[in-house]
């Protein structure tokens, strides 16, 4: 019976698309689950629609709806909690409107029901099993059945190349639920890799100090996290709890340093909300009994976070505050990415049995061939904290890691001092001098 309901449900592309309607908020994808051929054909509706927001987060492939330049005819605007790449490009270059809200991974329940509200929502989802669920594959699960509560429509694009989850919490959907079924065929989204550069490494070099055998790890994306997730592979009997499932932990996996059986919590299973990476690490993660994909509010849940054993949660930043203050998310009146789950992961990490919170950035970076230092007296006007200074615990970059928690405030400039790029090491002490800071 459901078998003969799944066939009464499918359409192109084209067709689903013609169930949005002007005034109406259309969800189409987080990360690695994008639905692609569906955000296609909406843009060929463009000329009959008016006043469409497109829900979304993390984009990474190019697409016609966010690489064409706005103007009247265009009527899409994007509201997201999370800018990635495509987001970013969209809004800069094109002109694209785009609100954004900042909200914790762990409330993104929230954001879906009082926020988000979508009317219509695009699922990416992999083809039906033979009890007629699909799986949300690697990033949906983290909210699809959030989004899908109070929506008036969903349009399932059962595309035949996405992972299929085994395990997890509201993982896999019965094909009932779609309103319409559109089946593709095409690559699930790549995340070009990280190349590892003399300084992320001295940075992994100095993090893997600090992170015991039998640890519980979560990392970020970018070079400096993939270095020490590649650093993990000199530990042993490590265990996964990460709102990212990345290139890195699988390699771990691979190699035997995760054997998940020293958590505490959620033991003999490597625990993730979404995921971005290669094609080899989505055929990695095809029916894989060894993974468990959670929802963001499960798996970010400090709560949770802390049930694992030595928990070691290990982000990055743009730039630190000589107080230990974190940016993370915006510079000045620019909005980067968002806060996502660093707050959580800080937070949960630190209340672990032998848990710690580690940020991890690069001393300096150089821009039109002048160096410019990470660590910085203040940050610019307009810059959103990301973590509070009193949440702060572990600050690393190339030239040290240390325990800010420990420190009175002057101890702390000092500190933060001694993690900056020599040249800047001296403007920094006079200008907390300055500012009677020590």
């Amino acid at each position: 019976m459901v078998q003969e309901k799944y066939k009464n449900k499918i359409m192109g592309a084209e067709e689903a698309a013609k169930l949005v309607k002007s005034g109406d908020r259309v969800y189409v994808g987080t990360a690695s689950s994008f639905a692609y051929d569906m955000l296609e054909a909406l843009w060929d509706r463009k000329d009959e629609l008016e006043n469409v927001a497109i829900l979304c987060s993390m984009s990474v492939r190019p697409s016609r709806m966010f690489s064409a330049d706005h103007d009247e005819h265009n009527p899409f605007h994007v509201e997201t909690f999370f800018l990635g790449a495509q987001e970013r490009i969209a809004h800069r270059k094109h002109g694209m409107p785009l609100e954004f809200t900042s909200f914790h991974l762990s409330q993104i329940d929230l954001w879906c029901k009082y926020v988000g509200k979508p009317d219509v929502c695009f699922f990416q989802v992999s083809r039906p099993d033979e009890n007629d669920m699909v799986s949300c594959g690697p990033s949906g699960g983290s909210m699809y059945t959030f989004l899908a509560e109070n929506a008036r429509t969903i349009v399932f694009e059962c595309n035949a190349q996405v992972p299929y989850i085994m395990n997890g919490e509201k993982h896999l959907l019965p094909v009932s639920m779609a309103d319409a079924v559109v089946l593709a065929d095409y690559p699930v989204s790549p995340l070009a890799k990280d190349e590892v550069d003399e300084i992320s490494q001295k940075i992994s070099d100095l993090v893997m100090e600090e992170v015991p055998d039998g640890a519980t790890i979560q990392l970020g994306l970018g070079k400096i996290s993939t270095a020490i997730g590649y650093g993990l592979l000199q530990k042993n009997d490590l265990g996964i709890f990460s709102e990212l499932f990345s290139e890195p932990m699988m390699e771990l996996m691979r190699n035997g340093n995760v054997t998940n059986k020293n958590k505490g919590f959620m033991d003999d299973i490597s625990v993730f909300a979404f995921s971005m990476g290669s094609n080899e690490m989505y055929n990695f993660m095809d029916h894989n009994p060894d993974l468990y994909a959670g929802t963001f509010p499960f798996v970010n849940d400090p709560r949770n976070i802390a049930k694992n054993k030595r928990m070691m949660s290990i982000n990055t930043a743009m730039s630190v505050d000589l107080f230990g203050q974190v940016a993370a998310d915006s510079m000045g009146f620019t909005q980067q990415s968002a806060v996502g789950g660093q707050i959580d992961f800080v937070k949960g990490a630190q209340w672990s049995e032998g848990g710690k919170s580690i940020i991890a950035l690069a001393s300096s970076f150089e821009k039109n061939g002048q160096r410019q230092s990470k660590i910085c007296l203040n940050f610019p006007a307009g810059t959103a904290v990301t973590t509070p200074r009193s949440e702060v615990q572990y600050i690393a970059t190339e030239y040290g890691c240390v325990n800010l928690k420990k420190l009175n405030m002057s101890d702390r400039v000092r500190a933060m001092i001694s993690l900056a790029h020599p040249d800047f090491r001296d403007q920094l002490r006079d200008e907390a001098k300055a500012h009677g800071l020590i």
